[in-house]
């Protein structure tokens, strides 16, 4: 069973929508014990760090997460889902789930003619393997912030807006990126099935 958090999240639905039609068991859950039972964890997000960081706060959900995280449950963050994952993010001055070493940082493009957010499809660039998905590939974005790891080695995927940046990291049993596989067509469902598939 794959427990997709509800954090009120305007991408929640075609999280779900896509899940199930690569084959998941599917439940959409505010549960902390429901998230506790799952074989495997999905965070989607959209909006801002804050508000999503509350709302897991108010529904008791951040210490769940991380310990199921720390208990080696296959997790797959999507957008907020990526950011929440380290220390601290600009955007509102907030606390993340310190899971990971690093920051959350406003895109700056050097260029000005390139707007934020970032948004619409991306090629990426893989630093490791990524079941699902080929090097070179594009995936769909819409995002304002960035992840910046303090361990390079994490970075799966890497994206370019004026300036490189982190589009996804892959370690142990994370797996989660800045972009939409739920909006990236068939390359986005064939990231999601080899979530779903993998032992």
């Amino acid at each position: 069973m794959i427990a997709v958090l509800d954090v009120c999240s305007g991408n929640l639905r075609s999280v779900e929508r896509a899940l199930a039609h690569v084959g998941a068991d599917v439940v959409v859950t505010r549960d902390p014990d429901v998230v506790r039972e799952a074989d495997k964890l999905v965070v989607p997000g959209q909006g801002a760090f804050g508000v999503f960081m509350r709302g897991l706060a108010e529904r008791g959900l951040g210490d769940v997460l991380r310990e199921r995280i720390a208990a080696g449950t296959p997790y797959l963050g999507i957008c907020l889902g990526l950011q929440i994952l380290f220390e601290h993010s600009e955007e509102g001055d907030c606390a993340g789930l310190g899971v990971l070493r690093g920051t959350v940082t406003r895109l700056r493009p050097s260029d000005p003619r390139l707007k934020i957010p970032h948004m619409g499809w991306n090629r990426v660039r893989a630093r490791q393997p990524v079941p699902g998905l080929a090097d070179g590939a594009y995936v769909y974005f819409v995002h304002s912030y960035r992840v910046v790891p303090a361990d390079r080695e994490i970075v799966a995927l890497e994206a370019e807006h004026g300036e490189p940046f982190c589009a996804a990291i892959q370690t142990q049993n994370l797996f989660a990126c800045q972009f939409h596989p739920e909006k990236s067509q068939g390359v986005g469902l064939a990231l999601l099935r080899a979530f779903v598939e993998a032992a």
